[in-house]
């Protein structure tokens, strides 16, 4: 039976509160502990364990979530998964993909590589096109990703990819999505660089980095990029060779309206974002 929860409101003065017999105020955010429930499970919560959690968390009401409750879920939530991997793609033309490698070490004794791809249709809707189990990002592995996003009817080959320098995806892109630009990560980049650099030169680095992709021209990029290695490549040749490497693929989205020059060019706070909450799934 569905149930409605009434909405009751005391306008007498008197702060008089009504509680539902049937159902306690907890329930009220059902959606919510349906979030929390895979979340507390892949931090290490074992199926024994979640009405003492739940409880602790949200009082003595929190009932009927029992070991066989937990695994039953689990069951749902991976046949939910095997549909979602399932899904027909072919009403969406995606334009730009992000995508990046993953590595959890939730409820694992190795941490486990997830191939995650996000892409955006013409219309500048996100979506979560795939997430996979990889072997160390290798390129037999994105292959397989991306050719089952073609198999499920993605219309149209994306017109720029973003990610990090993992070579296994490039190569696979290479093959499968051959006319596909690609746009070297710059959040990535900018850590690869850093990195190279003392601790005391980084934030001005930083700031000089960003100089580069927050021009609004190709040619402003362009001498901001002359400026970063002349300042650095004498005394930190391994900073500016790092940057110096992959030129034309951090320009490349100056190539795309200037509308999307943002969307074009991050990917790890979108991964985070939208992994596992579900965020603009097909």
């Amino acid at each position: 039976m569905d149930i409605k929860v009434p909405r009751v409101r005391d306008n007498s003065g008197n702060d008089i509160a009504f509680t539902s017999a049937l159902l306690p105020p907890y329930l009220k955010r059902t959606q919510s502990i349906s979030e929390l429930l895979p979340w507390l499970y892949l931090k290490g919560i074992s199926t024994g364990g979640f009405a003492d959690a739940l409880r602790a968390l949200l009082g003595k009401e929190a009932k009927g979530l029992s070991a066989n409750t937990i695994c039953r879920l689990k069951a749902s939530w991976i046949n939910e998964y095997q549909a979602w991997t399932k899904r027909d793609l072919s009403k969406h033309n995606i334009v730009y993909i992000w995508v990046d490698g993953v590595y959890l070490q939730a409820r694992m004794q190795e941490k486990q590589c997830m191939l995650v791809i996000i892409g955006a249709d013409d219309t500048g809707k996100k979506h979560v096109l795939a997430i996979s189990d990889g072997y160390r990002e290798s390129t037999q592995s994105w292959r397989e990703v991306l050719l089952d996003l073609k198999h499920r009817g993605l219309p149209a080959l994306p017109k720029l990819a973003v990610g990090d320098g993992a070579l296994g995806f490039w190569q696979a892109c290479a093959e499968i999505f051959p006319d596909t630009a690609t746009q070297r990560c710059w959040v990535h980049k900018t850590m690869n660089v850093l990195n190279k650099l003392p601790k005391s030169l980084q934030p001005k680095a930083k700031d000089r980095l960003h100089e580069i992709w927050m021009a609004d021209t190709r040619e402003h990029a362009n001498k901001a990029f002359d400026l970063f290695l002349a300042t650095y490549q004498d005394k930190y040749p391994k900073a500016a060779q790092c940057l110096r490497k992959d030129r034309e693929s951090l320009l490349a989205f100056y190539d795309f309206p200037a509308q999307h020059l943002t969307s074009a060019l991050f990917i790890k706070d979108e991964l985070a974002r939208s992994m596992f909450l579900g965020v603009g799934l097909i």
